[in-house]
């Protein structure tokens, strides 16, 4: 898959503190990516030079093949985490503005406001100020005027903030249909479900550094420990037990049955196929649960981080 944006040997400085390391990833077209980290990692220090707020002190940063320019502002979308509209502008009138900036004619502009208004159902918003909307409110109209050029790059940085969950799934489902529609996404957040949700590909930084980065499924894959969650119906769970016990690595599980029985983890060593356990289990009693632990993000980000502390 061809990149849209390429990151390469990146190093921001700001005096004698290093923000970026020799940072580099590359971000996969029509892909959501998430960029994730601790607070103070260096993720807002690579989105700024991304969206040319600052430059790096060394390294490259290519959009679609080319080297960032000025330009290029007009093909990328930012939703900060912490919002910029103009508290006493009346919705309308900042959305008209701020879609004028990003290169739309003011009658396309209105046609595509008509189009989200319309779509999210806010319509009587037009003539309100921002300061007489909620937090959820206004983060809906930063949202329209973050992707209303249409953007071929989209960075959000915790969009989900100051969301209700019925809110923040409306918001999920639009990113999603936007990567669907061609658009690349950037996603910065430490909601570790949502990351489960909706990224393609992730990268995580910790001190400046990159310290993992691919496709979420490898990752996964690379993290898996062939642990299975075990639950079975036998008439002899003592015998089941040791027996278990002697073969591999167990220990309790705190998921409950249906019917009351033996709730194990279970861990495979020494090339041990699911299907020898299981046909094990099966001749002993009723298997009524047999599931591996797949590490979620958030396990994954707790295992790197510390790793890598």
């Amino acid at each position: 898959m061809k990149n849209l944006l390429e990151i390469n040997n990146v190093v921001k400085r700001y005096g004698d503190f290093t923000a970026l390391n020799n940072v580099s990833m590359h971000i996969p077209k029509g892909s959501v990516f998430g960029l994730l980290g601790p607070n103070g990692a260096g993720k807002t220090s690579l989105i700024r030079i991304i969206n040319q707020i600052t430059m790096p002190d060394s390294g490259s940063v290519l959009l679609d093949g080319e080297p960032l320019a000025p330009h290029h502002v007009e093909y990328i979308g930012y939703l900060p985490e912490e919002r910029g509209l103009y508290k006493s502008m009346k919705v309308g009138e900042q959305a008209l503005y701020l879609a004028q900036l990003k290169g739309l004619s003011k009658a396309e502009a209105k046609r595509r406001l008509k189009y989200w208004f319309d779509k999210f159902d806010i319509g009587a918003w037009w003539d309100k100020k921002i300061e007489e909307l909620s937090k959820g409110m206004a983060q809906k109209v930063q949202f329209i005027v973050t992707v209303l050029h249409q953007p071929k790059l989209l960075i959000f940085d915790e969009p989900f903030s100051g969301f209700d969950p019925i809110n923040a799934q409306i918001i999920a489902k639009e990113i999603l249909q936007l990567r669907d529609e061609g658009a690349t996404i950037i996603f910065s957040t430490h909601r570790m479900e949502s990351v489960e949700e909706m990224c393609d590909y992730i990268a995580l930084i910790n001190k400046s550094n990159k310290i993992l980065d691919g496709k979420l499924l490898d990752i996964k894959r690379e993290f898996r420990t062939n642990t299975f969650q075990v639950g079975i119906n036998t008439d002899t769970p003592e015998e089941v037990a040791a027996t278990l016990h002697e073969n591999f690595a167990v220990s309790p599980a705190d998921f409950s049955l249906l019917n009351e029985g033996l709730s194990l983890h279970v861990k495979l060593e020494n090339g041990t196929s699911p299907n020898e356990l299981l046909g094990y289990l099966t001749s002993k009693g009723e298997v009524q649960h047999f599931v591996e632990l797949v590490p979620s993000a958030n396990d994954i980000f707790i295992q790197a981080v510390q790793k890598n502390s």
